[in-house]
């Protein structure tokens, strides 16, 4: 979440002291001393939000508001006065200040405001990309969801190897949506308007491949766990591979190499399609798309079942993730299916491979992990939303290997 904050006030004294209170905060001050000073800041790329005063020579305080409203009437702005004039107050919410505040005002309370301003910037920036997204045609962003680094490399993936053209091998513990990544790997290749065509390798003969491979030119075939492609097979395709045809999409449950190692895979047409790889993150590895996907989940499955989506509280988020989902995407879709239609607590069951330590650590560092990402990586304020000590918090990151810097 963006933590820039505009602090616009004429009285230097002032504007040190404020600039003093959101630093400690954990926040980013970029303080003017004048309306002249701040509005070349001030635009639909501002990230942040605006702290200014009402009373200052020349152009005051309702000016700038008007000024960044035409700029981006969704930029949140808020005043400050140390009048105490109620009808001042009035004009500025009329006039669409988030919020006002009369000088002096507690810390707490600002950064409380400023907070809530923050967090309504970050969905306003957060929808405009998505359109944007949308707009542009990027089948990655609106198909593959999390806000987690690992989840954007995977995106990243995808799209590199899209535009590649190259045979890819798609790899991924059960569970993690193969065959939905392979889809979009077709989606955002030139070959979109393509045939796409998507069979298990195990059910394929020579003959039944070689019409399938005919057909599918010039677009996509998706091979489902390629390991499981009979050793004649293997060899034809290797052979098809040279000779052209649709782009391959290979996917696998296993490791390759290993079965290369057996003598249960060919060698030759593993190095073909190793060159281009995609690897999918399992849950574990990025726990704080959890709760992302789970929301995303319930609305799509309360949409296809006509139903109100329900409330997704803190504690089902605390729960979901104190699991260990060894069946990843899938699993959780199916539990947020079961939430979406009321039966999630009739089906809910522990993994009994854990014992009470295990999965409390479990627990434990799930929870760290999602303030984190909540924080946008800010120890402090993650810290302080779990009431944590800031040296007990440290210690705690420090023995999940946890890294602030990780969840920006």
């Amino acid at each position: 979440m963006t933590r820039a904050v505009l602090l616009v006030d004429d009285d230097a004294a002032v504007r040190e002291a404020l600039a003093q209170t959101l630093d400690l905060e954990g926040l980013q001050p970029v303080t003017a001393g004048s309306f002249v000073e701040a509005k070349d800041r001030i635009g639909p790329d501002f990230e942040g939000v605006i702290l200014s005063d009402i009373r200052m020579p020349g152009r005051d305080g309702f000016h700038l508001l008007d000024y960044a409203h035409r700029a981006d009437p969704e930029l949140p702005v808020i005043l400050l006065t140390g009048e105490g004039d109620i009808p001042m107050a009035v004009r500025a919410m009329a006039a669409g200040a988030f919020d006002f505040l009369e000088k002096p005002c507690a810390p707490s309370d600002l950064v409380a405001v400023i907070g809530r301003a923050l967090k309504t910037r970050a969905l306003v920036l957060e929808n405009r990309r998505l359109k944007a997204e949308l707009a542009a045609g990027d089948p990655a962003a609106r198909l593959i969801f999390g806000r987690s680094r690992q989840s954007e490399g995977l995106r990243d993936q995808v799209r590199i190897a899209a535009r590649s053209g190259a045979a890819t091998l798609v790899s991924g513990a059960p569970g993690t949506g193969i065959p939905k990544i392979a889809e979009v790997l077709h989606l955002c290749s030139p070959r979109a308007k393509q045939p796409f065509e998507k069979r298990a390798a195990r059910s394929l003969d020579r003959a039944a491949f070689a019409e399938l491979w005919s057909q599918t030119a010039p677009g996509t075939l998706f091979l489902d766990e390629i390991g499981q492609l009979g050793p004649d097979l293997q060899m034809a395709l290797a052979d098809a591979l040279d000779a052209g045809g649709p782009v391959l999409v290979a996917g696998t449950s296993e490791r390759l190499d290993d079965a290369v190692s057996r003598g249960a895979f060919s060698a030759d047409l593993y190095y073909r399609l190793a060159v281009c790889r995609v690897e999918i993150p399992t849950l574990a590895e990025r726990p704080e798309d959890i709760p992302v996907l789970f929301r995303h989940y319930v609305a799509q499955a309360a949409e296809q079942a006509g139903l109100q989506p329900p409330e997704i509280t803190e504690d089902v988020i605390a729960d979901l993730m104190a699991r260990d989902w060894p069946g990843n995407a899938r699993a959780l879709m199916s539990e947020a299916m079961r939430f979406a239609l009321g039966l999630r607590n009739a089906t809910q069951v522990p993994d009994p491979g854990l014992g009470l330590a295990d999965r409390m650590a479990q627990v434990e560092r799930s929870l760290l992990s999602e303030a984190l990402a909540r924080a946008g990586g800010q120890a402090s304020r993650a810290a302080e939303a779990l009431k944590l000590p800031r040296k007990t918090f440290y210690d705690k990151l420090a023995k999940y290997r946890l890294k602030p810097e990780d969840f920006r």
